[in-house]
């Protein structure tokens, strides 16, 4: 008597010969949360002041052995360092949306010009403002250049949307659209400079090239409610995102409306960015690296995915800000003649940057090879 012998499931992969890191997807999450927290603990630990982690834990549990301990503790690092672990998460986020709506591996958060949006705003904002005291004094004017920021961002992501709308929305043409508004800002931004005063440049270019110097509780109060409210709902958008990137014909077929979905997508991804960019300005690249570094520990499926782009990008951010404080730049001061404090650290949109640009080129490299 023969026996019926089962049909293979095409594009079924048996569960056994799958990656460690999918197989064992909640395992690996655990794993890259408690590196964040190790990372706050050594961001917190490294500065001009280094504290043991004693120190710091006495701090933290407000039974400092000093009061300077507690001071420098949590009102300085603590809130710098969440700043840049939430930030992070945020652009890593913002990126894996990207990548997936547009079904483009080199889209990043500052793709539909929210970025470059949200500095020119906040760059505007400043000269205009320049001669009034009370604005000039205050450190980032409060909570103003941050809400600034975040209308700038979105009115950018507005433009792109609606200039690259024609009875619909193509994603190639969305990309071309959303490189040319933030070449139209930036090169803006760079005329407002020219005519900015000496006295507010220091303080625009740390905007332009993104800082998380001088953030505190205050900065914090402004991005957590952003956090809270667009990163719960871009890992609801999971299965909407998924289907989105299979195609648009997938989408009808859900019967669920393509433009929409799209339309939803990008508003949740320009969310993630603007709230980021109003509080640290335009950190680059750090939205593209971490993605893709997600993606290739846990796959293409964005239920996988977004989280783990919150995670690896929220590490690689808090990183390159350790980094950024512990290097000094006051060596430039002594080729350039520039009066630069020994001291002085690099913002950490300059780290982001030298780790960015050789793996954008990495990328291109790649996908050339691949045509």
């Amino acid at each position: 008597m023969t026996t019926l012998q089962p049909i293979p499931i095409i594009g079924k992969t048996p569960v056994e010969t799958r990656p460690f890191a999918i197989r064992r997807f909640p395992l690996v999450l655990v794993i890259g949360v408690m590196l964040m927290l190790v990372l706050i603990v050594l961001h917190i630990a490294v500065g001009t002041l280094d504290f043991t982690p004693r120190q710091i834990v006495l701090s933290l549990l407000q039974r400092p052995e000093e009061i300077l301990h507690y001071q420098v503790v949590w009102g300085l690092r603590l809130p710098r360092a969440l700043i840049a672990l939430t930030t992070g998460g945020m652009l890593g986020l913002a990126g894996a949306i990207l990548q997936t709506v547009t079904r483009n591996p080199l889209a990043e958060p500052g793709l539909m010009g929210v970025s470059s949006g949200g500095v020119l705003a906040i760059v505007i904002f400043l000269i205009v403002r320049s001669g009034n005291p009370d604005v000039s004094t205050a450190t980032d004017a409060g909570l103003v250049l941050p809400l600034v920021g975040l209308v700038g961002g979105m009115a950018a992501a507005a433009l792109s949307y609606g200039l690259s709308y024609q009875g619909g929305s193509d994603p190639v043409r969305l990309v071309l659209t959303g490189v040319l508004v933030a070449g139209m800002c930036s090169a803006f931004t760079s005329l407002l400079l020219l005519n900015a005063e000496e006295s507010q440049l220091q303080r625009i270019i740390r905007w332009t090239v993104g800082s998380t110097s001088g953030r505190v509780w205050m900065h914090w109060d402004t991005l957590w409610p952003f956090a809270l409210v667009s990163i719960p709902v871009g890992l609801l958008s999971a299965g909407l995102a998924n289907a989105l990137q299979l195609g648009d014909d997938v989408v009808r077929g859900l019967g669920q409306r393509v433009e929409l979905a799209r339309l939803i997508l990008l508003f949740i991804a320009s969310l993630l960015t603007a709230g980021a960019v109003a509080v640290v300005g335009a950190v680059g690249f750090i939205g593209l690296i971490g993605p893709h570094m997600a993606r290739r520990i846990v796959g293409g499926d964005v239920r996988r995915l977004f989280p783990m782009s919150i995670v690896i990008t929220a590490i690689l951010l808090i990183t390159s800000d350790i980094i950024a404080r512990t290097l000094t730049i006051g060596w430039i001061g002594v080729f350039t003649g520039l009066d630069i404090p020994d001291t002085a650290g690099l913002p950490v949109g300059a780290v982001t940057a030298l780790l960015g640009a050789p793996f954008f080129l990495y990328l291109l490299l790649r996908r050339k090879g691949e045509l």
